[in-house]
């Protein structure tokens, strides 16, 4: 089991106040990343991972994939996989 952390980074809009409306950003991560992957066998159920071993690097690299087109542009994203309380991938892109 694994903890996901998404973090957005990016200017705040004088309107609403915010980089990116929290609700939304936990909208897409559930839309493309949760209902696909959790509680699933990566490597029969998730068709990337067929042809990629599913560690924690190519996982947090997939996340970042998956969601960074999902994003308004001009956000910068961060995706923290946690896989023990002590122990986490982290990935920015390249």
């Amino acid at each position: 089991n694994y903890e996901l952390d998404v973090t957005v980074e990016g200017q705040v809009d004088a309107e609403t106040g915010y980089v990116m409306d929290m609700n939304v950003l936990k909208a897409l991560v559930e839309e493309k990343l949760l209902s696909h992957l959790d509680h699933h066998n990566l490597n029969l159920d998730v068709p990337h991972f067929r042809s990629v071993n599913p560690t924690a690097e190519n996982l947090a690299v997939y996340c970042w994939q998956v969601l960074v087109p999902a994003l308004p542009p001009g956000l910068r994203l961060r995706v923290r996989l946690w896989e023990t309380p002590r122990i986490y991938v982290e990935y920015q892109g390249q």
